[in-house]
């Protein structure tokens, strides 16, 4: 399977459907992360919509950059991998990031995502949302 067309067909063609609507991933834009360089996140749904409750992200991280170590006090996270490959380094332990992989990242838990030589692409989800 080429697992980075299937990440553009997300990016590009992607859809949530909600009651009563229907959001195109295609006309959200990608913002770059505040603090990590070759970050990039595209805000599918976010506290807004969910009153709060959760909030989903695609995220691409170029080759061979990172998102540093950092905590989430009050949001489990989850990262669903999509396309490329990588680690995360979750209270110590390396995880392999690979197409397939999901991780969920307890809250208070510290972590960081290194991206391999191809990139890595995945869905991130908090509960309750990021803000």
């Amino acid at each position: 399977m080429d697992y980075q067309n299937l990440f553009e067909k997300f990016n590009t063609e992607g859809k949530l459907h909600l009651p009563g609507a229907a959001i195109s991933f295609g006309a959200i834009p990608w913002s770059k992360h505040p603090t990590f360089d070759g970050v990039e996140l595209k805000h599918i749904v976010t506290a807004k919509e969910t009153e709060g409750q959760f909030s989903y992200h695609l995220v691409r991280v170029a080759p061979g950059k990172a998102i540093g170590s950092h905590i989430h006090q009050t949001q489990l996270e989850t990262h669903e991998i999509i396309a490329g490959t990588g680690v995360c380094i979750s209270n110590g332990v390396e995880l392999v990031y690979e197409p397939g992989v999901i991780s969920i990242l307890p809250m208070g838990v510290p972590h960081e995502v290194k991206a391999g030589p191809d990139g890595l692409y995945l869905f991130a989800k908090f509960i309750p949302a990021l803000t």
